[in-house]
């Protein structure tokens, strides 16, 4: 089976990665690959938003498969146009991916589902937002209605800053993505990270991991795309899935078969997990970066049939078959993250992480400059780590982290706290 990658971040990394094990894979082609990923495929010199580039470069190599690692190409309709095309596509139409181009149409469809969620308003005009404020408690949600690279989402603590957050948006802080903007009450509770495959009909549910959102130790700084993450989730027991998947998953699938836009690919429900169960924070409509890395790490199933069911509307009830060991990554991101950041210093180390037992380190935000390997972006490596506990994978990810000379970069010291805690 031919197949073509769409992505170049450590979430392609770890897909290309497992679905170079299938047997199945004849030839895998990047578009565009990364120095990691690049030694499982062939790199066809395609960014991941040249919408004609890779159609082009499906139907020219008669590729069975297009997989859609992140968001952006989902929501310009790459897989409509790969649809017309006649080439399978794991990943939704532009309008299935509305759950996540559209913080508004995401509360729109849990609202016609009754799926649990967070109380919400949406505005266009910054004095009717701040009015609403005003009827709120704090905490104070406040989001970028469109994407926005992880970076929408600013929960302000006092009225004044989210009257900031509310001008910032709207004024055009985040371009077209902040135009509107979406005021949502507050959830208590602690997050959470849940997949499941769909085929348009049927869902297959995968399993849940954490991340740490936040860039510094003990969950402070500002928001990031992803400092860290493990699986598995020691607050995401089996009844919490069963109520995911009876309650917001399920639903919400069938209310898009119903409306036209069948989705197709993996649906990530962001979850808050508190006293009466779990509540939707948000969708995405691929896999989570970081929590890809660990979940590709802990499946033992081969991935390639099951996303090609998935895009040709054939996907079977055979649940997929997992490790029962646990597995932690660790961010290593450039200093300035998620601000402003220099690039080409460069890294060493790599091989030597990866040569402790457990170890994979996925790239993230790298290049080749001549042999030397050099940072090409905020997030830069995935350090991951399998082992029989969350402690034990935790600790080999930081022997692997403590092996990498890279002094220009940072790293996150307390990935896992969470889970550890809940074993104290």
């Amino acid at each position: 089976m031919k197949i073509l990658l769409v992505g170049g971040g450590g979430r392609e990394h770890a897909l290309g990665w497992k679905i170079a094990q299938s047997p199945l894979l004849t030839r895998l082609y990047l578009a565009p690959g990364n120095p990691g990923l690049n030694l499982y495929g062939e790199p066809l010199g395609i960014d991941a938003d040249n919408l004609d580039g890779i159609v082009d470069a499906a139907l020219s190599r008669n590729v069975d498969l297009v997989v859609v690692g992140p968001e952006a190409p989902l929501a310009a309709g790459l897989a409509d146009r790969l649809a017309q095309a006649g080439v399978a596509c794991f990943g939704p139409s532009a309008e299935a991916a509305r759950l996540e181009s559209s913080k508004a149409f995401m509360k729109e469809i849990a609202d016609a589902v009754g799926a649990p969620t967070a109380a919400f308003a949406r505005f266009d005009d910054a004095r009717q937002a701040k009015a609403y404020l005003r009827e709120c408690k704090p905490p104070y949600v406040v989001k970028a209605d469109g994407l926005a690279a992880g970076k929408g989402v600013i929960i302000a603590q006092t009225p004044k800053d989210a009257e900031i957050a509310v001008d910032d948006l709207l004024g055009g802080a985040l371009g077209d993505a902040g135009r509107t903007i979406v005021i949502e009450e507050f959830l208590d509770g602690e997050e959470a990270s849940f997949f499941a495959i769909c085929d348009g009909a049927r869902v297959t549910p995968l399993i849940a991991a954490q991340d740490h959102k936040r860039a510094f130790d003990g969950d402070r700084g500002p928001n990031t795309g992803g400092m860290g993450a493990y699986s598995p989730a020691p607050v995401f027991t089996q009844s919490i899935q069963q109520q995911t998947m009876d309650r917001i998953v399920k639903p919400v699938v069938a209310e898009l078969a119903r409306r036209g836009a069948p989705f197709k690919g993996v649906l990530f429900a962001g979850l808050m997990i508190g006293d009466a169960g779990p509540k939707l924070i948000e969708f995405n409509v691929r896999f989570g970066d970081p929590e890809c890395q660990v979940l590709m790490r802990l499946l033992k199933s081969d991935l390639l049939p099951v996303l090609h069911a998935a895009a040709t509307g054939t996907l079977g009830e055979e649940p997929l078959d997992w490790s029962e060991d646990a597995c932690a990554l660790v961010v290593l991101a450039a200093d300035g993250y998620p601000g402003a950041y220099q690039k080409g210093s460069v890294i060493n180390g790599v091989e030597k992480a990866e040569a402790i037992d457990e170890v994979v380190v996925f790239h993230a935000g790298t290049r080749k400059s001549g042999d030397r390997l050099v940072a090409n972006g905020g997030r830069v490596l995935n350090v991951t780590a399998c082992g029989r506990t969350i402690r034990d994978a935790v600790e080999c990810a930081y022997r692997g982290v403590d092996e990498i000379d890279w002094p220009e970069g940072y790293y996150r010291r307390d990935i896992g706290w969470r889970a550890l805690k809940a074993f104290i």
